[in-house]
């Protein structure tokens, strides 16, 4: 089987194609701002992303027909179960309206399911970021009117998590994992038995990271909302983009921040520290939800390059059960192989 698969970010639109397991090439597609910003809305840079997607085939000599099925990545929809679902015409139009919120990912279903119409094969996307297999219980956050929300790395964690359990001999299934995302945003999940029953939205709570100022002092919030200095937009901008290791150390890059730190900046030690720190009481807390029966954790993500930052996490929670470090994302293979379970027949593709 061969699977085309498509995971649109903010800046740029990675490419992937893969043969049954095998993954023949890989390309990310840079989008300069000049040309981004042009476009209102995001779902008005389908056909934009979709002539540079054939021009990347055209270069490695590849006909759109090689393929027998596309996947994108899921984007932002209403709260669903993991796993793979089949992308029609219902679907395409809710990625397109965008009713829960605009995001780059969104791009992912409706740039697969075009190309996938030229040539008439089936179209998926797999593990989207509102993927939400919480208890209720996890639901509540102490006001009626703001339940927590279930927004998270989703497709990164369940692919590791899965890698996870077939190094250890077993399947996602028969496992209650950790797996915490580090990376422009963070996400901490507790896996239990293949459901991902509790994670802290990394837009909303959980530890500081890259960009984002993760939970912060409530009281005090709502004073600097009401404190006249600044509007919705950019309180929420300071939260979600301007946060965390930005507001302290004024860089988005955390290789440039440890650089700091071993040149003899104290702040930078003190603000990485800081984000361990949160990152290992985060995964402390996920380990009650497990009521501490937890077989592996994993640390992934952009951040889990970093040995400082893996080691400073690992020294707090050893304790709670053996550590398992997989850097980087796997976000591509997590997405040809979701659209692969389906067309061998080991999973049934849902319906949105």
């Amino acid at each position: 089987m061969n699977v085309l698969a498509i995971n649109p970010g903010s800046t740029s639109t990675k490419v992937a194609a893969y043969e049954n397991e095998t993954c023949l090439w890989k390309q990310e597609i840079d989008h300069p701002a000049s040309e981004i910003n042009a476009f209102a809305r995001v779902g008005d840079q389908t056909d934009y992303r979709i002539v540079l997607i054939l021009k990347v085939l055209e270069e490695k000599g590849v006909q759109l027909d090689y393929f027998d099925a596309m996947v994108g990545r899921g984007g932002m929809l209403k709260p669903l179960a993991g796993g793979t679902y089949l992308v029609d015409e219902a679907l395409v139009k809710v990625l397109q309206d965008a009713p829960s919120g605009e995001h780059a990912s969104n791009l992912g279903g409706i740039i697969a399911y075009r190309l996938g119409q030229r040539i008439q094969v089936p179209v998926y996307i797999v593990d989207p970021v509102s993927v939400d297999e919480m208890e209720p219980v996890a639901w509540l956050s102490g006001l009626p009117e703001l339940p927590r929300l279930s927004q998270s790395h989703a497709l990164n964690m369940k692919a590791v998590a899965r890698k996870v359990a077939r190094e250890m001999g077993k399947s996602y299934q028969d496992v209650n994992l950790i797996v915490a995302h580090l990376g422009g945003g963070i996400s901490v999940a507790p896996h239990r038995k293949g459901k991902m029953i509790d994670v802290n939205d990394a837009n909303n709570e959980g530890p500081y990271s890259i960009e984002r100022s993760g939970t912060l002092p409530v009281y005090q919030l709502v004073k600097l909302c009401y404190s006249g200095k600044y509007s919705e937009k950019e309180v929420l901008t300071k939260i979600n983009k301007e946060g965390g290791l930005f507001a302290y150390l004024g860089t988005k890059d955390g290789r440039v921040a440890e650089q700091r730190m071993n040149e003899g900046d104290p702040d930078a030690k003190l603000v990485l520290e800081g984000l361990c720190y949160q990152v290992a009481k985060e995964i402390g807390a996920m380990a009650t939800v497990l009521e501490g029966d937890v077989d592996k954790i994993i640390l992934t993500g952009g951040l889990a390059h970093s040995k400082f930052i893996t080691q400073e996490i690992i020294q707090r929670i050893a304790f709670i059960s053996p550590v398992v470090v997989v850097p980087g994302e796997e976000e591509m293979e997590a997405l040809a192989l979701g659209a692969l379970r389906v067309l061998q027949g080991e999973e049934k593709a849902l319906t949105y």
